[in-house]
């Protein structure tokens, strides 16, 4: 399964680094993204490092999920492909 870094998770005054805004391909929905709660992300950079992190939360109601890696995303990752495994 694929999705797509959307942005970091941030407030007004602040910006979380290590938690990521992330849609699905194929989801829609607050209850379809909810089942992918506690699967893994892995997110591969151009020079070929993988960062692995994992789904947490559904975030809003379109079917995009939060997800938290073990450190945080360059901001060269918005915009690109992660893959989400079991």
């Amino acid at each position: 399964m694929e999705g797509i870094v959307c942005n970091f998770r941030q407030g007004r005054h602040t910006q979380k680094n290590r938690h990521m805004i992330i849609e699905v391909h194929g989801v829609a929905s607050k209850e379809k993204a909810a089942k992918l709660v506690g699967k893994k992300v892995e997110w591969t950079s151009s020079a070929g490092k993988k960062l692995f992190g994992e789904i947490r939360a559904a975030h809003g109601c379109n079917g995009a999920v939060r997800a938290i890696f073990e450190h945080g995303l360059p901001g060269q990752a918005v915009g690109t492909k992660v893959k989400i495994t079991e």
